[in-house]
């Protein structure tokens, strides 16, 4: 048993009751790696983690050299900037936080010189602050209609991190309302080959997430511990 096998089950049983019918196994448990050692890391591999997620590319290279991620897939779920897009482009198998076109452009050009095909998930902007990063959802079609015109990128689906409410258990409204916008925009992806990707839920509330559709949850303290 792995330093973190118990927990990462436990985590696990809790996505099965989420998911309420629904088969577990095509929901996607990503363990956030922000801040976590590559000991840490390699701790939660043998435990049963299959997919890192990493937030900071500088970050992610270190860890890569490191052999951090050996055994398990890498995703970037961090907000990329376009100038570090070539340090990401090839070296994940996803890119979960494509928040602007231009940035769907600098990954389209960075595969395209690399003759790859870069799996992507757009992020939706719910409850319009101000400060927040990703698509309006009313922007959402027309944005999807241009970046799957691209050759070297796929758009897997959409993902989010939904705004703090007040009320009690303000943010299963968020999930929710992304999940009819992922019902309602999948079809409009042209690479309907691949099992598309709704990622919504991090350690304080991916049980909601999964209740309201979700396929993927970003996890990290609930695994990890809380960040020293």
């Amino acid at each position: 048993m792995g330093k973190y096998t118990r927990t990462i089950n436990e985590i696990h049983e809790k996505i099965k009751t989420a998911a309420a019918g629904r088969e577990p196994g095509g929901i996607t448990l990503v363990a956030a790696t922000k801040t976590r050692s590559a000991g840490e890391i390699q701790a939660a591999i043998a435990s049963g983690i299959r997919v890192c997620g990493e937030n900071r590319v500088q970050e992610m290279l270190r860890k890569i050299k490191e052999n951090a991620y050996r055994g398990a897939q890498l995703h970037f779920i961090g907000h990329l900037q376009t100038n570090k897009v070539k340090d990401v482009v090839g070296r994940v198998s996803l890119i979960q936080s494509v928040d602007s076109l231009k940035l769907a452009q600098a990954i389209d050009k960075a595969a395209k010189a690399l003759n790859i095909k870069q799996d992507i998930l757009l992020e939706v902007k719910l409850g319009g602050e101000p400060n927040k990063k990703g698509f309006p959802p009313d922007e959402l079609s027309d944005i999807v209609k241009i970046i799957t015109r691209f050759e070297n990128i796929v758009v897997r689906g959409l993902m989010t991190i939904p705004p703090v409410g007040s009320d009690e258990h303000p943010v299963i409204k968020y999930f929710q309302q992304l999940h009819k916008i992922y019902v309602d925009i999948t079809p409009k992806l042209l690479d309907n080959g691949h099992n598309h990707i709704l990622s919504m839920g991090m350690s304080g509330d991916y049980e909601y997430a999964v209740s309201a559709g979700a396929t993927m949850v970003r996890v990290g303290s609930a695994i990890f511990g809380e960040r020293l």
